[in-house]
């Protein structure tokens, strides 16, 4: 198993509008990101998610957040996304995007989750609240995982920090409100992206 993109980062838009989510994923995809996630409860969310990856699609991993039902899935695989993230640990929602083909990374937080996770056929996993957690925790979760699952830290990940989730084990991580916030400008999302970049370069150097 192994995390598909260059930049092991996936960009989580929660809150975004139809209306502005083209110039903002352009502006994170310029700043070197390769994975976005449109949660799904953010407004009109199928119509930001079927414009995103028909508009990105062969550029970027783009897909759905907060995937909570399989008919949700099936939504998104009807549009084309290739990526469903989850809060929790539901195996029939991870089954039904394995059986589509998409990338689903699964939000977990013991080791129980986890392995009913990866039984289910996820492909990566979300330590997630990781800040609640924090990174002795996730050094101790991956002492009992295998060596080859992609680990991502979620919730409380900044750029000045993103260093410690990666000297705990994690592969990457998934970046919301440090990253966007519903509602900011353009500039905004563009400055956080390339620090959050450049934040990934300097740690894995």
């Amino acid at each position: 198993m192994q995390w598909q993109t260059k930049l092991p980062l996936i960009a989580i838009l929660r809150g975004i509008r139809p209306e502005e989510a083209r110039e903002h994923v352009a502006a994170i995809l310029e700043a070197g990101f390769d994975a976005v996630e449109i949660p799904l409860n953010s407004p009109a969310w199928e119509t930001s998610i079927a414009a995103m990856v028909a508009e990105f699609g062969d550029k970027a991993l783009i897909g759905a957040g907060t995937v909570l039902k399989p008919e949700q899935v099936d939504t998104l695989a009807a549009m084309g996304s290739k990526l469903v993230v989850t809060p929790n640990t539901n195996p029939e929602v991870i089954r039904r995007a394995v059986r589509h083909g998409m990338t689903v990374c699964a939000g977990c937080a013991t080791a129980s989750e986890a392995f009913t996770a990866l039984d289910a056929g996820a492909q990566i996993l979300k330590i997630f609240p990781s800040s609640t957690f924090g990174p002795d925790y996730i050094k101790a979760l991956k002492a009992v995982l295998p060596k080859d699952v992609p680990v991502f830290a979620v919730g409380g990940v900044t750029p000045e920090n993103l260093n410690v989730w990666l000297d705990a084990g994690c592969t990457g991580a998934g970046l919301g409100s440090d990253l966007y916030r519903a509602g900011q400008r353009v500039e905004r999302s563009s400055q956080q992206a390339a620090a959050f970049v450049k934040a990934y370069q300097e740690a894995t150097r």
